[in-house]
């Protein structure tokens, strides 16, 4: 069978620009398109050549619950980066918190959360 990989996630935010340029100076991704989205809602494609993170928002709506115990939940978003230090210093700088830092087999984490409480876990794996 031939490899699958992830070529987008798609999660609802209360300010989709907000979102975009947090994602895009945090982590030096751009934004691959904006427009109009499902239900006179509005979307921004932002993130690499490969992948990218839909960020949606049809207006005003709920807080979210608590994802671990709500099936469909999202949990968090997986962010690969080389330089972690370096995340998580331009984390830090975008005045967001970084917690639960790790080394683990096979590389080092941390996470943190943005102002629609999505929490994005960051990952470095040595090179090989």
């Amino acid at each position: 069978m031939a490899e699958v990989g992830l070529e987008h996630v798609n999660i609802t935010v209360s300010d989709p620009d907000r979102t975009a340029t947090m994602l895009c100076d945090l982590f030096g991704w751009r934004i691959r398109w904006r427009g109009d989205a499902k239900d006179g809602g509005q979307s921004i494609h932002v993130g690499s050549a490969t992948d990218y993170i839909a960020v949606y928002s049809k207006g005003p709506a709920s807080g979210p619950g608590d994802s671990y115990v709500t099936r469909g939940g999202l949990n968090h978003i997986g962010l690969l980066v080389e330089d972690i230090d370096a995340a998580e210093d331009r984390v830090r700088a975008a005045g967001y918190a970084p917690h639960s830092h790790a080394d683990y087999e096979p590389g080092r984490r941390f996470y943190f959360r943005d102002e629609d409480d999505i929490e994005f876990e960051v990952v470095s794996y040595p090179a090989a």
